[in-house]
Formats: structure tokens, sequence, C-alpha cells
């Protein structure tokens, strides 16, 4: 199908971005890496009236490195982040389930601030956002705020940005050297949106017991989402087989999926089981 009618603007400055959308409100989207925008224009599923192309914005793609931890620009594309030696060690656990978004040739051009704003379920960078205590960082009128990935998103599609706001990037606290990680997603294919994932990891007590586990899911709700019962399965134990498959049957029972022609809410509760029980025990080495 073919795009509706609309104006279009390439600002040079987030100053000249954010007074784009002072004037024209919200008849005015934003254009980051478009592999959702895109789409819902060819379909007349959105018609704005003005495109906002974000491209020429200085700053947005820039990657930071340094003791507190990891700084994605919004524009930063899955693709920079998939080759970076540097992310490889500072935050693995991002760079194995940024692979496993789409295709390659969505990877080249999907960023980061586009899929964070879109808020679907399945996606792997919000689920990453949430599980790691990331913090969104959004400009608009007012200025510059921070929000925990936890508070953002409000549902399927929906986060906290209020109208003229962009987000600016995304903060990850540092990684410790021997931290313990795993990340799975089950799709019928290769490069499909996830019918449920998880994001975990956990570090290792001086006697061997796990502590400050994080368990993340994504496609078994509205939103990605925290275990706090797995978490609590886990801290303070042995990561052994008992443990494990506490956390699992405890995964499975937390969520709380939706029913659609891909999957029975029963079968997205198996599946969580299955990922976070193979999760931990990849985790476990």
């Amino acid at each position: 199908m073919k795009f509706p009618a609309f104006e279009y603007a390439r600002p040079t400055s987030l100053d000249a971005a954010l007074g784009l959308l002072k004037v024209h409100g919200a008849d005015a989207v934003l254009l980051a890496g478009g592999q959702s925008l895109m789409p819902l224009l060819a379909f007349r599923l959105a018609a704005p009236g003005l495109l906002v192309d974000l491209k020429d914005v200085p700053g947005l793609g820039a990657i930071g490195i340094d003791a507190e931890g990891v700084r994605l620009g919004a524009f930063v594309r899955w693709c920079e982040i998939d080759r970076n030696a540097r992310l490889a060690a500072a935050h693995p656990l991002l760079v194995e389930a940024i692979g496993h978004v789409a295709h390659y040739q969505i990877r080249n051009r999907g960023t980061v601030g586009g899929s964070l704003a879109y808020a679907d379920p399945a996606a792997e960078m919000p689920g990453i956002a949430v599980t790691c205590d990331g913090e969104i960082i959004v400009m608009g009128g007012a200025g510059e705020r921070r929000v925990a990935a936890a508070d953002f998103f409000l549902g399927a599609l929906t986060t906290c940005l209020e109208p003229g706001e962009i987000i600016t990037g995304l903060r990850l606290p540092a990684w410790p050297k021997d931290r313990r990680w795993a990340f799975l997603e089950f799709a019928r294919r290769r490069g499909d949106f996830a019918l449920a994932g998880t994001a975990l990891y956990y570090d290792l007590d001086s006697e061997g017991r796990a502590v400050d586990a994080h368990i993340g899911v994504i496609g078994a709700a509205d939103r990605p989402m925290r275990l706090a019962e797995a978490e609590r399965a886990i801290n303070g134990s042995a990561v052994d087989a008992d443990s494990i498959a506490a956390a699992a049957e405890a995964a499975s029972l937390e969520v709380d999926p939706m029913e659609d022609f891909h999957a029975p809410v029963a079968y997205r509760r198996a599946l969580v089981q299955t990922l976070v029980a193979r999760a931990l025990t990849r985790a476990a080495g």
C-alpha cells in the first residue's frame, strides 16, 4: 500500500526537533529507524501530518562505556551493538539479546529509542532495559528527566512519554566481570517476534549462593516484567536442579500471558517455565 500524505522535516538539533513537536502536537510523529513506523504508515494505521526525522540530530548515536555502566543513544542501531567488541565485554547480556532481534536487514536500521518508544511486549530491548534496572533518558520542553524502565512501560505499545517528549538514550548499570547470565527466547521462525523469552542474571557470594538475581520475561504479559517470586526462589540458594525447578515453576505462575492466535495462555506459561529453567541452567554452566 502507499503511504498517506504528510509533511517531512529533518531537524539538525534536538531543540529544533522539540520545537516541531511543540508546534504540531499530536499531528507530528518521530522517525528513528522506521522499522515499526513504516509498516504502520503503509497499512494506513498511522497518518501523521508531519514526519520528524531524527537522523541529523547530533549526539543520539553515541555509545558510552564507563565505570558507571553503559549509555546507548536513542539512534544507536542494533548492528552497532551487535558488532561492538567493547560492549560485548561491558554488557554481554545486552549483546546476546540484540543478536535475536528480527533479521539482519532489520538490525541494520532498527534503533534503541525506536524500540523503547514502540514498547512491543515481545521486543528484546525493553526486556533488557527492565531486567537490568535500566534508566530511560527523556528530553522535553521542561528539560531532561530520567525514568526507571520498570515505570516506563505502561502496557502493550504504551509508555509514560508525555506529548512533545523525545527519548535521547538509555543507561544500564555497570556489569560485574564474574556475573552469571543467559538470554533465551522462542519464536516459530528465527527472526519472528518471540512467543516468550527470558533475560536473567545473578551474582555469587563467597559461599557460591546466588545473590541479586534478576529474572525478566518478554512476550508473556502486556509489557516486559521482572519475576519477583522466581528471583526469591534463587536468591540465597545454590543454583542447582532443585532451586532452578522452583524458580521456573514460580515464573510460570507469576506471568500473565496474553492469549492470541499464536498460542493459548497455558502454552505460554509452560514456555516461560521451560525457558527460565534452561536459562538458569545455562547461566550456571
